[in-house]
């Protein structure tokens, strides 16, 4: 005899709406292991390293992988979060999703979570927490203001792998780039001028570092070169700066192929032969402080600058979880909410 089934309302749960904040991850701890854990899963994503895995996986396994994970050890230390015992991108976006669900208090159907690309807590790990909460629609929320499909691609990508394995998939929404949002401009512009007050110096120039990737991404489709340029344009109008008075410049890059120029480190160094010995530094590609801020800007970026001859060196922070950085994250997400609540 078959089993009856159930009928009636009873049988359908309350309908909630999740957010979902993603981010590209972190180690859990600064150890060999752990970190090697990391950069395997990381520099394995073939959204991420387009080079053939032929090729590829080679070098990955039998040289970088052995390498690498020691020295981006030591420079996780230098940032790490000795107060939380974890990494700053982790701490900052936890802080985030948990001030988010705090602006939708007194509504018990909106439900926040948070989930890494790479490494804890895994964007699959959050989608069944909220699928399981009772979530029938979830927003995605890449926190990439400019669109690259290393970064919004692969983590979306990982979203829907999640969703392939649930039977009633709930509907799902993704938060497109926000490059030109005014309101993002607006208090990244307001981020630059406070932080400029702050400082004992004038700066003679002001550098925008976005994190860079190979050349031949950008000439297979991706948008994230002209995007990146396209924000620091808005800004400096907003700001009523003069153009030379910002600059784009590139960071990170890796391997041995071209990359997205000009390069951060190499302007840095060359700045103090023109005469430009006083700057100030900021990444609007990052919407947490991450490694690639905290240690490769703020701390390397300085004793590039300084040994060149710079006098005066001051990075400028994401907007984090700042009453200005949740203002934004709260606005796009209530507006890409609508219909939905």
């Amino acid at each position: 005899m078959n089993a009856q089934l159930p009928t009636g309302h009873s049988a359908v749960p309350s309908r909630k709406t999740g957010i979902l904040l993603l981010n590209l991850g972190t180690p859990d701890a600064t150890d060999y292991w752990s970190v090697r854990r990391y950069l395997e899963e990381f520099l394995s994503d073939p959204r991420v390293i387009e080079t053939p895995r032929l090729i590829w996986w080679p070098l990955l396994n039998g040289v970088i992988l052995s390498v690498r994970p020691q020295k981006a050890g030591a420079n996780y230390a230098k940032i790490w979060d000795r107060e939380e015992n974890d990494s700053p991108l982790r701490v900052i976006t936890r802080r985030q999703a948990e001030k988010l669900q705090a602006a939708f208090a007194g509504r018990d159907d909106v439900l926040v979570d948070y989930g890494m690309r790479y490494g804890n807590p895994s964007i699959k790990s959050a989608i069944e927490r909220l699928h399981e909460a009772g979530c029938d629609r979830i927003l995605l929320f890449p926190l990439y203001p400019q669109y690259s499909a290393t970064t919004t691609g692969t983590a979306n990508d990982q979203a829907f792998r999640a969703l392939m394995k649930i039977r009633w998939q709930p509907a799902v929404r993704t938060v497109p780039a926000y490059f030109e949002d005014p309101g993002y401009v607006e208090v990244l512009a307001r981020s630059i001028t406070e932080g400029l007050a702050k400082l004992d110096f004038t700066p003679d120039l002001v550098i925008t570092s976005y994190h860079g990737m190979p050349r031949s991404y950008i000439e297979r489709g991706d948008p994230y070169y002209d995007q990146c340029h396209e924000t620091t344009r808005l800004v400096g109008e907003h700001l009523g700066w003069e153009q030379d008075r910002l600059m784009v410049t590139f960071q990170s890059r890796f391997g041995p192929t071209e990359w997205l120029q000009p390069y951060t480190d190499e302007t840095l160094e060359s700045l103090p032969g023109k005469g430009i010995k006083k700057v100030a530094i900021l990444a609007p590609a990052f919407s947490v402080d991450c490694i690639e801020t905290l240690e490769e800007i703020e701390m390397e970026g300085r004793d590039l600058f300084m040994a060149a001859g710079g006098e005066n060196y001051a990075y400028i922070p994401c907007l984090n979880d700042t009453p200005d950085g949740m203002k934004i994250i709260e606005t796009i997400a209530r507006r890409e909410l609508s219909g939905w609540l």
